[in-house]
């Protein structure tokens, strides 16, 4: 029996005016929320063919239990918030347009709790690691993914560069042209030399390639037999077995590139502002999202702060007192004299890399305040 009925109609209608703005994978993945949702409702409640039918419960409840209750293959709690989302934002569209639909269908509270599964950076170890075995490898798959790694691209938006992505800019100044992608961005990400010797090892292995390829592929930096998934999937198989041949301790995909990238260049004292144009990003939250402080960062930054401290304030030069106050000396003079000396050591302390020494100069500190002590209990107090 095929589905029929305004509701369908409706809803598909409105993912064709989605399609208008959105990439073609996203309008790809609200038909798939919008089909699982039609087919439960052919199976469980054929005669609800209009949306002014459609009620929480049992329509929408009932859909809920039975993505929780798929088990070939089950989804994850990230495909079912998905769904629910894009299928909440069809309601939203259509109800705005005029239709007639019941509000409080899909409740924030149904969505199931957000996981952390954006890919983590490699560690500095596996990173090198698989650095190494990429150069080794001496194949576009592997220079491409070098492009990722050193410039922070998404995959799709390095299967898109263009032949003449790389842009001069002034002397000696260069930048690869990234197409608009995710987010309907286009920018300039600045390169060095090693980013340029990719790329042109990527054209000379690129010239060497079938035909059949390049052909197909006119305009494109990398040569693509199949389409774009077919390339798409290739990369990341290609990822997967380098992170294995060079013994990466975590499976690595090619997006995990990208948070390592960001997060390398966090280390180098990049400012976030700048890493999200970097990155593509329209809101500085992603670009946090993408960032692992490890604590090695911590200590680091931690000293290097103390080091600028030292540096921006200048130990102040406290003159002992004038000689000629010892002419005649006394208590009160003599007490002067041991606080500016206490403070210079102080001084001279904080700056030392020598703990041992620095440890002693905390007990001599310790015996000086017990005699500075000791004079102000001779001092008789003023009248």
């Amino acid at each position: 029996m095929t589905r029929s009925g305004s509701l369908e109609k409706i809803l598909k209608d409105q993912i064709q005016t989605l399609a208008t703005t959105l990439q073609p994978q996203t309008v790809l993945a609200y038909g798939s929320a919008l089909n699982q949702f039609l087919d439960y409702l052919h199976i469980a409640f054929p005669k609800v063919r209009h949306l002014s039918q459609l009620r929480r419960d049992p329509h929408l409840l009932g859909w809920f239990r039975w993505l929780c209750e798929q088990d070939d293959p089950p989804l994850s709690s990230a495909t079912r918030r998905r769904y629910l989302i894009q299928l909440r934002r069809l309601f939203y569209e259509v109800a705005d347009n005029g239709h007639c639909l019941p509000s409080g269908l899909i409740l924030s509270r149904d969505l199931p709790p957000r996981q952390h599964y954006l890919p983590r950076p490699l560690s500095p170890q596996d990173d090198q690691l698989l650095q190494q075995e990429l150069r080794r490898t001496d194949d576009l798959h592997s220079h491409a993914l070098l492009l990722i790694r050193l410039t922070g691209i998404r995959l799709g938006e390095c299967i898109h560069l263009a032949l003449d992505c790389l842009r001069p800019l002034g002397d000696d100044q260069w930048a690869l042209h990234v197409p608009l992608g995710k987010l309907h961005t286009e920018r300039l990400v600045p390169v060095d030399e090693d980013v340029r010797q990719i790329i042109s090892r990527i054209l000379t292995l690129r010239a060497g390639a079938p035909a059949s390829q390049t052909e197909q592929s006119a305009g494109w930096l990398l040569p693509r037999c199949g389409g774009f998934w077919s390339l798409y999937l290739s990369l990341r198989y290609a990822a997967i077995h380098a992170g294995e041949r060079a013994g990466c301790s975590q499976r690595v995909i090619p997006h995990r590139l990208r948070h390592t990238f960001a997060t390398e260049m966090l280390r180098l004292g990049i400012s976030l502002p700048a890493l999200m144009q970097l990155l593509g990003h329209k809101d500085i939250h992603m670009t946090l999202l993408y960032l692992e402080v490890t604590q090695q960062d911590l200590q680091r930054e931690f000293h290097l702060a103390r080091q600028n401290a030292v540096q921006r304030h200048l130990i102040p030069k406290l003159a002992l007192p004038d000689s000629s106050l010892f002419t005649v000396p006394d208590l009160p003079s003599i007490r002067r004299a041991l606080a500016a000396i206490r403070h210079l050591l102080e001084m001279f302390r904080r700056q030392l890399d020598d703990e041992n020494i620095s440890r002693k100069l905390r007990r001599l500190d310790k015996r000086l305040l017990t005699v500075a002590f000791e004079l102000n209990n001779l001092i008789p107090p003023e009248k």
